[in-house]
């Protein structure tokens, strides 16, 4: 995952987003090949990639029951 800026970034900043997007791509990579599912921001919500992940009205039913309404 590529993530742009609009604004320049001083050659540090741009070491450490460098290197956090390093850490995120292997981290995600390795859920991957573990088998593991992982949650991610995407069009504005988050959302559950992978092939074990919970569907949605799993996680839609357990999220309100957690609420106690």
């Amino acid at each position: 995952m590529k993530i742009t800026s609009k604004a320049k970034l001083s050659e540090k900043g741009q070491v450490i987003l460098d290197s956090l997007q390093k850490a995120v791509t292997l981290a995600l990579e390795r859920k991957r090949r573990l088998g593991h599912y992982a949650v991610i921001w995407q069009d504005g919500k988050p959302v559950m990639i992978g092939e074990d992940a919970p569907k949605a009205s799993e996680n839609s039913a357990s999220s309100e029951a957690g609420r106690g309404f």
